[in-house]
Parts: C-alpha cells; sequence; structure tokens
C-alpha cells in the first residue's frame, strides 16, 4: 500500500455524502493529474473529542456505510480510525487501512485487533513519545497478523498547548521500527486545548512543515483537507483548504523530485 510515497487525506470526520464525495471526488482527480496515490481518510466517531458536547461522527454502521460510497464512487482506497477492538473486524470489511489514534498508540488489544484484521495498519505516534519507543507498538500488530505497518508522526508536545515535529524523526522512526514513516501535517499544527477548551490550530505553517518533512525524507503526508473549514465538525482550525491542496502538492512533488524523490535516506 505504501511502497510509492502516498497521500492520506480526506476530512476529519465524515460528514453527508455531498461533502464526503465532494472531497473524495476532487481527490480522485489530483490522484490521477498527479500520479500520486491518495488514500482517502474520514473518521465515523471522533471518540477522543475534548469536550462531552463536541459533535463524534455517523458512528460506526452508517459511518462505514457513507465510506463504502465514497470507495464505489471514486475508487479510492480507505482509511478510518478505530477505537475500540470489537470495531477492528467490521470497519475491515470496508477499509484499506485501519488507523489507530495517537493517544491509543500503546493499546495492546487494539493495536493486536487491528492487526488481527490483516489490513494495513497506520499507527499514530503518540505526542508524549520518542521514534523509537514505537517498535514496540509495530511488533504487537505486525506479530498480530498485519502485512504492513507504517507509523504516522503528528509532533511532540513541547510545553502545554504546542506541538513541535523533530524533524530526524523520520529516519528514527525506520531505524527503530524497519517501517515507513508518514507525516501528519495538519494535526501538527494543533493547538489542544486553546479553542475555549477544544484544540485550535495554526494552518499557515502547514507549507512549510510539509516542504520540511520532504526534505527530511517522509515516506509519505497526512493532510485533512476540507472545502469550508470554518464549517468542519471537528478539526475546522487546522485543516487545510481543498483549493489549497493541488498547489500546495505540487510543489511538493517537484521538491521531491529536486531531491531525487525523497530526499536523505542514509
Amino acid at each position: 500500500m505504501f511502497e510509492r510515497f502516498t497521500l492520506i487525506a480526506g476530512p476529519c470526520v465524515l460528514e453527508d455524502d455531498g461533502l464526503n464525495l465532494e472531497i473524495g471526488r476532487a481527490l480522485a482527480g489530483i490522484s490521477r493529474d498527479l500520479a500520486l496515490p491518495i488514500v482517502f481518510k474520514a473518521s465515523y466517531d471522533k471518540a477522543n473529542r475534548s469536550k462531552a458536547d463536541s459533535p463524534r461522527g455517523p458512528g460506526l454502521e452508517e459511518g462505514l456505510e457513507l465510506l463504502a460510497r465514497v470507495k464505489a464512487e471514486t475508487g479510492l482506497p480507505l482509511i478510518t480510525d478505530i477505537h475500540e477492538a470489537s470495531h477492528a473486524e467490521k470497519a475491515a470489511r470496508v477499509v484499506d487501512v485501519i488507523q489507530i489514534p495517537a493517544f491509543l498508540c500503546r493499546q495492546t488489544d487494539l493495536l493486536v485487533a487491528a492487526g488481527r484484521t490483516g489490513k494495513v495498519v497506520s499507527i499514530k505516534k503518540g505526542q508524549w513519545m520518542a521514534p523509537e519507543e514505537m517498535a514496540h507498538a509495530v511488533e504487537k500488530t505486525s506479530r498480530a497478523g498485519s502485512p504492513e505497518v507504517v507509523v504516522t508522526e503528528r509532533g511532540t508536545f513541547f510545553g502545554y498547548g504546542n506541538l513541535v515535529v523533530d524533524m530526524r524523526s523520520f529516519r528514527r522512526i525506520r531505524e527503530a521500527t524497519g517501517v515507513r514513516a508518514i507525516f501528519d501535517a495538519t494535526h501538527s499544527v494543533q493547538r489542544p486545548g486553546q479553542a475555549a477548551g477544544s484544540s485550535g490550530g495554526d494552518p499557515e505553517h502547514i507549507p512549510s512543515l510539509v516542504f520540511a518533512a520532504v526534505a527530511a525524507g517522509c515516506d509519505g503526508l497526512f493532510l485533512e483537507t476540507h472545502p469550508r473549514p470554518a464549517t468542519a465538525p471537528s478539526d475546522s482550525t487546522n485543516m487545510l483548504p481543498l483549493t489549497e491542496l493541488r498547489p500546495l502538492l505540487e510543489r511538493m512533488l517537484a521538491l521531491r523530485g529536486a531531491l531525487g524523490e525523497g530526499g536523505p535516506r542514509s
């Protein structure tokens, strides 16, 4: 799945068919025009919201139906996150990649359940963890049966309400785990708990971080995107406007070409 440089992109949480398909069709066109593999990402349940009354999404059953319609319409492979081990098997019937949220990356039962599906698994690195510590999460998932595991870097806590990306992390993840390292540029610009108890964000830094991570040799990107971020029910303050995605990717691919398709590896 991730043998080539790949983009994971989509809205934070599933909305209605109109919005999901608007984004999915745009991503499919970008994938075709730029010859860039893209995996459509959206969550059916944001179980780790900051506030009790924050929107969480349509739930497992309806969410998987919505995801299936995106795949049928666009042909894009799918990724979604699970928060409970009991959801793994059902999600695996629809999606191609299962994502483990950063806050849950040490939950053994969740990792094992994801691995047992036989699907590709993307594990987000906990914001408090060193790159080397992800080796144990990868081992749990691989041993359970996943044919391919990747680790997604999304920044490390620096004091309160701030995330910092260590550009050495991609090489350190690969050396410690033996798997590919993806860069999540949109969650890395979050400001946890800084927007009236919800996560704020600094999306103006997304392009700089993307270019830096590509130069540092990341193996793919994760970018949440939305045609109208201000209206998004989750992560509205740190998503990339859909109209800005293609120009950013064109510049990113030009940089990869100048670096010899991927930057430093040794």
